[in-house]
Parts: C-alpha cells; structure tokens; sequence
C-alpha cells in the first residue's frame, strides 16, 4: 500500500449506494421471467402459428356447432333435392341423396379431429412409456426396446395398416355385437375403434425414440443423482423427475402427430376402410364424391378442402410451437 501512487487508491465513493432515481433510470437488458411465459412470448410473436391457431379454433368451433345450427341431419335423405350445387338453403350442395353436404363436412371434421386428438394421447402414453423405461435403464433392456423399433419402423406403414384395419374388424365387431359391451364403444362403430387400434400400435416409436433421447440427456444430472440418494424408486424418478422435464418436446410431437393421425384416418376412410355408414368422414366424403367429379366439384372441393386446411393449420402451429418450446431458440 505504501508503494501505490495516490492516483491509484480507489475512491470510495464509487462503492456508495445507487440513489433511487440512478436505479429508476438503470436499463433492465431482459427481464427474468419463467420457461413457459417465456415460450409463450416466442409463440405469440410467431405470426403465422397465431394465425393457424387462430384457424384451428374455427374449424373446431365450426365442427362443434356447425351440425347443431343445421337444420338437417347428417343421414338425413331430401328427396327431390339430390345433387343440388351450393346455395343459400344448403351452403355446401346436396349429395346424390340429398343429404345435406355441410352438416355431413362439419361431421367429417368433428371425427377426423377426434381421431387425431385421442390418437396422439394414445401415442404419447405408449411412447412415453417405452422411452423412458429404454432411456432410464439403459444396457440391454435399451438394447432390446431399440431394435423393436427399428423393426417397427422397417414395415411399409400404410401396408401394415391396411392389413391390420382388415384383420381387426371382425374380431372387433364381434365383441361390439356382443352383451358385454359398453354403449360408447358401440357408438363409436367398428371403423373408428380398429383405426384407433391400428395408430396405438404403428405411430408409437416416434415419441418413444424422442423421449428416450431426453431420458437418456438427463438421467446423468445432479437432480437425479438427488433423487436416489433420498431413497427415490425408479418409478419415482422416471414420472416425477425426468418426465416433466421433457413435456416441452413431448407436447409438440404429440401436436404434429394430430394431422397424422387425421391423414391416416381419412386416407383409410377414403379407401372404404374407415367410419361405417351411414356415419360421414372427410375420407369417404371425398371417395363418394370422386365418382362425380366433372359433374359435380363441389362435392370433393369442400371435404378436401377441409382436410388440407386442418393438416396444414396443425402443422404450421405445431411447427411454430417447436420453436417456441426450444430453449436454444431462446435469444
């Protein structure tokens, strides 16, 4: 100290405390705010996943409300009104029976949506469970797991399907035909209920190859090693631990898996292996009204329209909710 000049012996207002209005005019470079205010900040500054949100909304609203505001039935015959273009008193046209074509769209997209919605909660409880399980033991049970699905993944898909929607239906229309059971299935039919089984058994490995990767990233860090020190179970540590922390990356897989999951479902339907008649799908709209399309467009103009609007609203929005949800995206 004896040597330093006094130039250089630091002054000691400069360590005082900063006065109120030096903090008031202090700038805040970004304020701290938590993981999913901050996604949705990104989301909504997104214009076009807004705008597909925005979209899906109203299809869903149209589909929900759509068939209640029509005063005709979807299986509801018009004689003398079969194959009528678009107008004031039916929007979309009339079939060659006379049945309305927008109370039968609106229909089609309220099934085509409940498909893709229950299919990707099937496919996420599936791959979800698989993943973590391979990911968190890791060795040969990983391993194994793993080559199940590449296995999975060397079939023809849409073959596979086919087959199995074939190979699913009598068995299942015969336990629908049957006593024990329950009223809902029923009404579901046995189209929709072998299309649900068929997408839980094909559509699975990609949330489970992802949830794995995510597993595998954070089964290493302090928390968990936290957790087993504390007498944790493996259950414990999987679904209370390293689950949540993959929600993010599991919300938007299981967001694109909707429209895939709607393809699949129209593409069978359109190929006569979907809904049962007289129940209307997107698919077999367009199928029936294939066989008129020089005569009558508008009977496939509004199903396929439909269906193109709805894949490319969820893909568009599960596309801008991957960003959103991507930490690295983060500036």
């Amino acid at each position: 100290m004896t040597n330093m000049n006094k130039s250089e012996v630091l002054d000691e207002k400069l360590f005082l405390p900063a006065s109120d209005s030096e903090k008031a005019t202090a700038e805040v470079m970004r304020p701290s705010v938590g993981y999913w205010r901050d996604a949705w900040r990104r989301l909504r500054a997104n214009k076009v996943a807004m705008g597909s949100l925005l979209v899906i909304l109203l299809v869903v609203l149209a589909a929900i409300i759509g068939p209640m505001l029509s005063p005709y039935a979807y299986d509801q015959i018009n004689k003398g009104s079969e194959n009528l273009p678009p107008s004031a008193q039916h929007i979309f046209g009339t079939d060659s029976l006379g049945r309305d074509l927008f109370t039968r769209t609106m229909i089609g997209a309220r099934i085509s949506l409940s498909v893709g919605v229950v299919a990707a909660i099937m496919i996420s409880i599936i791959g979800i469970l698989y993943g973590a399980i391979s990911g968190y033991f890791g060795g040969w049970v990983d391993i194994v797991m793993m080559r199940i699905i590449d296995i999975v993944y060397s079939v023809p898909t849409i073959l596979i399907v086919i087959l199995l929607q074939v190979a699913l239906k009598t068995p299942i229309d015969t336990f629908l035909n049957s006593a024990n059971a329950p009223n809902f299935l029923k009404n579901l039919g046995v189209g929709l209920i072998s299309i649900f089984f068929v997408l839980a058994l094909l559509y699975w490995v990609d949330m489970a190859r992802i949830v794995r990767g995510q597993i595998l990233a954070l089964k290493e860090q302090e928390f968990v090693l936290a957790a087993k020190v504390l007498g944790a179970s493996n259950r414990d540590i999987i679904f209370k631990h390293l689950v949540p922390n993959c929600i993010g990356q599991i919300i938007v897989v299981a967001t694109l898996k909707i429209p895939e999951a709607i393809f699949v479902e129209s593409f069978l339907s359109f190929i006569g292996l979907g809904v049962s008649i007289p129940m209307a799908s997107l698919g077999s709209l367009s199928q029936t009204a294939l066989k008129g399309i020089y005569s009558y467009p508008y009977m496939l103009f509004f199903p396929a329209a439909t269906i193109s609007i709805i894949i490319l609203s969820i893909n568009l929005f599960g596309d801008g909710l991957r960003d959103a949800l991507d930490p690295r995206m983060k500036k």
